[in-house]
């Protein structure tokens, strides 16, 4: 059985602001480690509301992880911490305050990117890793693509003008929706806010992601051999994607010959991770992780 109940967790960061956590129970008998859940960059724990229980059904703890500046997380008030290596130190602080020494991790775009990051600093904390459509080498065309809709986006009055806005910026990735298909994408996007309907990000996370070095530094494969070269992986791709692309994926397999990888057909940037196809996936590759 499936429960969809979570408890709220709050944590401290050492810069005094407060990161929230959706922590999900496993199913009794508990059949290996605590699973993170990172999002991508304006996303935020509703992206996870129905992978994580089904996760946690499989008998793993399962926490997700509202990233500083996102859903229930406190906004910085100095816009140019929102990067990779404050999100690392707040992953840090939220596993140290829930006492988690290791933990497999699954980071979608972003939060893959997080995860390689805090996997290198920390060796032996990332027991496993899930990399949804993301990976040390990004397409600079769809970081562009990206950058051009972060943080310009204003409130609206109605649920159906969000729906067509989250539509628009997204419909490439994801063809041949129906309506409530959408309407779901977005109250996962939105939220209520003094009678108009908000995004459930800081628009200053913007400020940092537009500087000319962009996002990450342009060579991560390094970084990816450290992190992920000694734990099983396990890389998802969407077929349609425009940020990693099939070369991509045969670097990261040339760099990691074990890698683990599952393609989801019809789908871009990035996959839901309820399609079945990747949900089977994620199964497969936990039965086999710590």
């Amino acid at each position: 059985m499936i429960q969809d109940a979570f408890a709220d967790r709050f944590v401290p960061t050492a810069d005094g602001l407060t990161i929230y956590l959706r922590d999900y129970a496993p199913l009794e008998p508990s059949s290996g480690l605590p699973m993170l859940c990172l999002h991508g960059l304006t996303r935020n724990s509703r992206d996870f509301e129905i992978i994580a229980p089904r996760l946690a059904a499989l008998g793993r703890r399962v926490l997700v992880m509202d990233v500083r500046g996102r859903g229930r997380s406190d906004r910085d008030p100095e816009p140019m911490r929102y990067g990779v290596p404050t999100y690392v130190g707040d992953v840090m602080a939220a596993l140290d305050y829930l006492q988690i020494d290791r933990a497999v991790f699954l980071g979608t775009s972003m939060g893959g990117l997080i995860t390689m990051v805090f996997a290198a600093m920390t060796p032996g904390r990332v027991a496993a890793a899930i990399l949804n459509d993301v990976g040390p080498e990004l397409n600079p065309v769809a970081v562009a693509r990206i950058g051009a809709y972060v943080g310009k986006t204003n409130p609206v009055e109605s649920w159906d003008e969000a729906l067509g806005i989250t539509r628009a910026n997204n419909e490439a990735a994801f063809p041949g929706r129906d309506d409530a298909f959408w309407d779901a994408f977005a109250r996962r996007c939105w939220h209520e806010d003094n009678g108009k309907i908000a995004l459930s990000y800081d628009p200053l996370i913007a400020i940092p992601f537009s500087q000319p070095q962009g996002p990450a530094p342009a060579d991560l494969k390094p970084l990816f051999q450290a992190a992920f070269g000694a734990i099983p992986t396990l890389l998802i791709r969407g077929a349609l994607s425009d940020l990693i692309s099939p070369e991509h994926v045969a670097t990261m397999q040339a760099l990691k010959p074990d890698l683990a990888f599952r393609e989801i057909a019809g789908v871009g940037h990035a996959p839901m991770l309820e399609e079945p196809e990747a949900m089977a996936a994620i199964i497969e590759f936990l039965a086999q992780a710590p």
